[in-house]
């Protein structure tokens, strides 16, 4: 059978049943009924709490391992905490995840940054298996003039100082934040609006995200640009930014903008920008958003040769159950932002999820002696 309800009438909302769900069992503290957790003697070394390791760290948890995550930041959640907006994602509910993990037994350890203050080396000699779930904490640049200027941010530094570091809270909180009265947000996708609403709510008079296509080309979902449009949010459509201008003082003054037209559908199957000759102009701006995209977070591969990675930094892993290699006979598998797309879509918080089961099952084969570890020497 076949439903049409979204050919006669609006389509089913799936997202929303499922946060009814979720609301309505945090809510009534229904919790996952587990056995009190007897480990195996085998431990397992998470790479990050973002989406990606909380689902294999609570997987692995409940296959009874001895689980230990590791955070970077001083809270752990990832991108969960950082990255989206309280509006979006309220963190209480993140914190709530987090209970629930070390309820299973998880050991949370934070402001531990793998290959700094623990090398991978150091993983593989203690423990049995390693997750990867490192994210995207490369931010992208243009590449023009003046991104070096004062005022400049890329989203991924905002959204951080705003969500996780209470920069609104200034001098309170000891993280500032340079807010500016007219902000300029470089971008379409859903971390241009999450960067342009959190400006407003921070006090900026005048938002505007420039964009160089049209709305119909924009990634971002419709809803995530209906919120935008509906608290205030301008679009500039067909701009892009050339040039940022400083003031004396090394500061946003001005941007210098181009006017495009669309031409011939490129490889994403988007109609490809061309500029409009000798449209250029001048408009005052003083914070700049750049939200045009991040990659994989470097920092891990390169100080750990033996992770290979790929053309865009991503670690390169087998589709099939996400395992990157044996090292020394110790099964190690990656997910989330920092392995893309390999394992089909990525991108989202759901699919790091779906890669974080998806590499907990792997490690249980390894771990339960269904599969055979080819030992690889580093």
């Amino acid at each position: 059978m076949v439903c049409v309800l979204g050919i006669k009438h609006q389509t089913v909302g799936i997202g929303f049943l499922e946060k009814f769900i979720g609301d309505y069992g945090r809510e009534h503290g229904l919790k996952p009924k587990v056995g009190k957790i007897v480990p195996k003697g085998k431990s397992v070394a998470i790479i990050g709490s973002g989406p990606a390791g909380i689902s294999a760290a609570s997987d692995l948890a409940k296959f009874v391992y001895e689980v230990t995550m590791y955070e970077a930041l001083h809270k752990p959640g990832g991108v969960l905490m950082y990255g989206i907006p309280s509006f979006r994602l309220p963190k209480d509910i993140v914190m709530y995840e987090i209970e629930l993990l070390e309820e299973l037994g998880v050991k949370i350890v934070c402001n531990v940054l793998i290959g700094r203050t623990l090398t991978f080396s150091d993983l593989i000699e203690n423990f049995d298996a390693v997750f990867i779930g490192t994210g995207a904490g490369l931010p992208y640049f243009m590449g023009i003039p003046g991104e070096h200027l004062n005022g400049v941010y890329s989203a991924n530094e905002y959204l951080t100082r705003a969500n996780l570091m209470n920069a609104k809270d200034f001098p309170k909180a000891s993280t500032p934040i340079w807010i500016g009265n007219k902000v300029a947000v470089i971008g379409g996708g859903n971390v241009a609006m999450d960067g342009a609403r959190v400006a407003k709510r921070l006090g900026a008079e005048v938002v505007d995200i420039v964009y160089r296509r049209t709305k119909k080309e924009m990634p971002a979902r419709n809803d995530e640009i209906e919120h935008a449009e509906e608290e205030g949010i301008n679009f500039k459509f067909l701009t892009a930014p050339i040039k940022i201008i400083g003031n004396e003082n090394g500061w946003v003054k001005e941007l210098e903008l181009l006017k495009m037209e669309l031409g011939e559908p490129d490889s994403s199957g988007r109609k490809r920008p061309v500029p409009i000759e000798n449209s250029n102009y001048r408009e005052p701006y003083d914070t700049m958003i750049m939200a045009i995209g991040q990659g994989p977070n470097p920092l891990l591969p390169s100080l750990t040769p033996y992770l290979k990675t790929d053309k865009w930094g991503r670690i390169i892993i087998t589709p099939e159950d996400l395992s990157v290699s044996s090292i020394n006979g110790k099964i190690v598998c990656a997910g989330g932002d920092i392995i893309g797309n390999q394992a089909g879509a990525g991108g989202t918080v759901i699919a790091a999820m779906g890669h974080g089961k998806a590499a907990a099952r792997t490690v249980h084969k390894y771990l339960s002696n269904e599969v055979e570890v080819t030992a690889t020497e580093k």
